[in-house]
């Protein structure tokens, strides 16, 4: 059945018992387009967020050959990522619109999660569709690999056995993810008020201007802000009326 939001339980409030999270999407843009306001609350308390970008995004804008369009789309995500106090943005260089879920992605995530030691790991839906299901929008191959190689790669991470050459390289196991969080999931469980960091949100999503505009004939000022609060007043009926980002969140 569809959900009903009037008659789905409420959703959890995040741990907040954390200090380092790790965001694992496939492209720029990913993260502005569902829960760059939760990363803008976390990093005001204090909490340290990374973000890992699996591809450049090259594939993204139709009239921008890939060779011209990685780089820009690189600078618009670490500018974005600044906006809501995330520093560090690393980028895998798997290719965009062609990520494959396998070993090689799995090992390079796994990598990832040993290298900052994350307590929380966040990536997005890894299931076939968008929305409520049956029905919604089909979800994209990138999103699907990239989020079900996350979910694996969080428990890769912790095993010594798999993966060894990581230890040979110095990277120690690192079996601290205490949850993985998909946001865009069409089963939350979870939310974070997305209330003290909205703002920063619409200017995080904001800083693709590129992107945005070879997507869209809106204005890209006001298409980000009603995306914004459209987004983060889905959840609101399941989270005491408050705008949220909601995430399904798989504990470990």
């Amino acid at each position: 059945m569809s959900e009903n939001t009037e008659q789905a339980p409420p959703l959890a409030e995040m741990p907040a018992d954390w200090q380092r999270a790790l965001a694992v999407v496939a492209h720029p843009d990913d993260l502005e387009y569902g829960c760059a306001a939760a990363v803008a609350g976390w990093t005001d308390q204090g909490k340290e967020v990374a973000y890992l970008l699996v591809t450049r995004g090259e594939a993204g804008i139709d009239t921008l050959d890939p060779a011209a369009c990685a780089p820009l789309r690189e600078r618009e995500q670490r500018e974005s990522a600044a906006v809501v106090g995330v520093r560090t943005v690393e980028f895998l260089d798997h290719r965009d619109g062609v990520i494959e879920y396998g070993l090689g992605l799995r090992r390079d995530i796994a990598a990832a999660i040993r290298r900052h030691r994350p307590e929380l790991v966040i990536t997005l839906n890894h299931r076939d569709t968008w929305g409520p299901e049956p029905g919604g929008f089909w979800n994209t191959p990138d999103h699907r690999a990239v989020g079900r190689a996350t979910l694996d790669a969080a428990a890769d991470a912790g095993n010594r056995w798999i993966f060894p050459e990581l230890t040979e390289q110095g990277l120690d196991p690192w079996n601290g993810v205490r949850w993985v969080a998909v946001a865009g999931s069409n089963l939350p469980t979870h939310a974070a008020d997305a209330g003290p960091g909205l703002d920063r949100a619409v200017e995080s999503l904001r800083a693709h201007r590129t992107y945005i505009e070879a997507l869209t004939d809106q204005d890209v000022d006001s298409y980000c802000r009603s995306f914004v609060a459209e987004s983060t007043g889905r959840a609101a009926a399941r989270f005491g009326g408050r705008p949220a980002v909601a995430f399904e969140l798989f504990p470990r």
